[in-house]
């Protein structure tokens, strides 16, 4: 049967607003075989002769079907695509409809998210691919998932039943994570979460579907891939990881379109794999920052999972030590089941004021006393964990008299000097500080005070003398730790998991942390403090210093949810996200203006400011306007599509009404940036 006379509809690969959108084009006979739905192809701009290259979307049966599918009455005769690429058809229809979906949500391109799902094109690599699904013949069986570990013994921690047939049932779960490490054969420790996750991913490979394993870093997929080489079957599980070499992560993604169940595993962007059957989402602390995708239209990978488990009808389970307020809200209307494990076994937490301490020299060195004293006992027998706020030496100032740390009168952030000559200025605003008062003693000296990783290991170096001290922070990596005595002075999250845990954990520099300005500042904490403490050993004291209130009481009862949920009460009152939705919208006034006239009278939205974004900041394209910015917000739902929908079309006209001023090589940048649900808003 011939497929002559067909017509393509084409996603043009661009990041330009105006082009987002279906194109059609007629399909020659000649590549008429070539030409379906998933490839890459190339097709003509008819402007200055261009060819753009793109994705075939879907193929219709004649031109009339195209122009009765677009609702408009079309005269005169297609262009040709231009050619096809590959025969891989690497879009799959599930993908185009999450990426489409997801681009309408966040007024965005549906090829940025496209171009985060698809990697760059490996020849070498897909040719081997194409043929060896040539050789294998289109009738060849799916890979059989049968060998997989029995998982009768699984999810022994939690209660029963409480894993296992929810997921199988595509249900949606909110896990609480069991904080407790364990050792693997291979003489590796990993914290029982990861292998939590490897026992949904190998469970629901053994009922023949797909999973998708979601984690922010590489240390995080390190653990789980360890725990997945012991349960899941060999060759089950593909690894996509942006620290993979291009054709090593090109042929993972390759390995994932064969119509066989597959276990994914990888960072934010492996929530767009193309999964075969897809029966579950799983996403491994979904607070860390790492989740949000800093390109356009910054979809988080919560946002991009919660979407695509509606379209899939799968299982996802949201699991982590801490909770994100997010999730408490899908708790709290029904959506999220919560899962906690069958015993409450947490970490000894023990809170100690700071402020109190006798002993000078111990405020000095910022550990109390009782703290301390417990690390002194605890080497003898094994690591202790000292976390801290900063790498390095962080210099910073503080008051000459109080020795409290300086903070700016604008903006209440640290106080710094960027030379030994400067003006001391502050890090966040950038505001001189030349006429600095203390708040706290009216003083008006400074001393240049030096934190972080290098400082505390000199101090602890020179308090307990002969012991071994290890920094591990961004520049001295380390994932892996012995049981031999130590002092371990890391940063958040970059603490090595020793093995037997820890015999103690010293929490400090609470108070630096929570001076942050941010929205999520407090659950932040929690959840740094909690990963940190769920690398303790049976018994280890974790002794958090320095901080008390609802902070404390979570931790030391190991109860997030107490946290979470209390944040989302103050929010709802204050309409702050996620009790509702928000976007920012960026640009000159003008342009500003324009794009939010629409919205002013909707039922449920509010539209906040304009104001100036930075004292004398100038708009994208040189033109030399002021930025200002609008916050707009919206309720969920229907209503946030029809925001979304109005928004995107001004950035449409703000991006299609720029011209190329006579003499100039380009055009000028667009003067209009829409960014939903930023979470350094607030």
């Amino acid at each position: 049967m011939t497929r002559a006379g067909l017509v393509a509809r084409v996603l043009i690969d661009s990041p330009l607003p105006q082009l987002d959108h279906l194109f059609d084009y007629s399909i020659p006979p000649e590549l008429a075989d070539l030409a379906l739905p998933g490839v890459r192809v190339k097709v003509p701009l008819r402007s200055a002769s261009r060819v753009a290259e793109g994705y075939l979307i879907e193929v219709l049966g004649a031109p009339e079907q195209a122009q009765a599918e677009a609702g408009a009455e079309f005269q005169g005769a297609l262009s040709p695509i231009d050619g096809v690429v590959s025969a891989a058809q690497v879009l799959t229809p599930a993908v185009w409809q999450l990426a489409r979906r997801l681009a309408d949500r966040a007024a965005g391109n549906a090829s940025d998210i496209i171009r985060l799902a698809v990697p760059p094109r490996q020849v070498r690599v897909e040719k081997a691919w194409l043929a060896a699904r040539a050789a294998a013949g289109a009738d060849a069986v799916p890979g059989d998932a049968s060998s997989a570990t029995d998982t009768v013994a699984f999810f022994t921690d939690y209660p029963q039943d409480s894993l296992g047939p929810p997921v199988l049932a595509r249900q949606r779960l909110c896990v609480a994570a069991v904080p407790d490490l364990v050792p693997l054969p291979d003489g590796r420790t990993i914290g029982l979460w990861a292998r939590t996750m490897a026992e949904l991913a190998v469970a629901t490979l053994a009922a023949g579907r797909s999973a998708v394993l979601v984690v922010p870093d590489y240390r995080d997929q390190d653990q789980v891939q360890a725990a997945l080489d012991q349960l899941a079957p060999t060759g089950s599980v593909s690894r996509v990881d942006a620290r993979q070499p291009n054709p090593d992560r090109y042929r993972a993604f390759l390995a994932c379109l064969e119509p066989a169940p597959r276990i994914v595993l990888g960072n934010r962007s492996a929530v767009y794999a193309p999964a075969h059957d897809l029966g579950l989402i799983a996403l491994w602390d979904d607070g860390d920052p790492l989740h949000s995708e800093p390109l356009s239209p910054y979809v988080h990978a919560r946002d991009a999972s919660l979407v695509r488990q509606g379209q899939a009808d799968c299982a996802l389970v949201f699991l982590g030590h801490s909770r994100t307020v997010e999730v408490q809200r899908l708790v709290e209307i029904g959506w999220l089941t919560e899962v906690h494990p069958a015993r409450n076994r947490h970490p000894r937490v023990i809170p100690t004021d700071f402020q109190s301490e006798p002993d000078p020299q111990a405020r000095a060195a910022r550990i109390p006393t009782a703290a301390w004293l417990a690390a002194k006992e605890a080497v003898k027998h094994g690591p202790v964990l000292v976390q801290v706020a900063s790498p390095g030496y962080a210099p910073m100032l503080a008051c000459q008299s109080c020795k409290k740390s300086a903070r700016c009168t604008t903006c209440q952030g640290p106080l710094g000097l960027a030379s030994a000559s400067a003006t001391p200025s502050c890090r966040w605003c950038g505001a001189l500080a030349a006429d600095w008062a203390c708040v706290h003693c009216d003083g008006r000296s400074l001393r240049v005070v030096t934190l972080g990783t290098g400082r505390t290991a000199e101090e602890l170096g020179r308090a307990f003398p002969g012991a071994r001290v290890i920094v591990a922070d961004g520049d001295h990596q380390l994932q892996q730790l012995g049981a031999e005595p130590a002092l371990v002075i890391a940063t958040r999250g970059a603490e090595p998991i020793p093995t037997g845990g820890y015999r103690a954990i010293l929490l400090l520099d609470g108070e630096r942390m929570l001076a942050r300005e941010s929205l999520r500042v407090g659950e932040d904490c929690l959840r740094w403090w909690s990963n940190a403490a769920a690398l303790a050993g049976p018994g280890a004291p974790v002794i958090l210093v320095g901080v008390g209130g609802v902070l404390a009481r979570s931790l030391n009862n190991w109860q997030p949810e107490a946290l979470a949920a209390a944040e989302l009460y103050d929010r709802r009152q204050l309409r702050f996200p996620p009790a509702v939705r928000v976007a920012s919208v960026t640009g000159t006034a003008a342009d500003v203006a324009v794009a939010v006239v629409d919205l002013a009278g909707m039922d449920g939205v509010d539209v906040l400011g304009p104001v100036s974004t930075e004292p004398g900041s100038a708009g994208p394209g040189s033109t030399g306007a002021p930025l200002v910015r609008a916050i707009v917000r919206f309720a969920y739902g229907s209503t946030g599509d029809d925001v979304a929908r109005l928004l995107k079309a001004a950035i449409v006209r703000n991006a299609a009404r720029r011209r190329r001023p006579k003499g100039a090589a380009f055009r000028p940048a667009p003067t209009l940036k829409v960014r939903f649900d930023d979470p350094e808003l607030l």
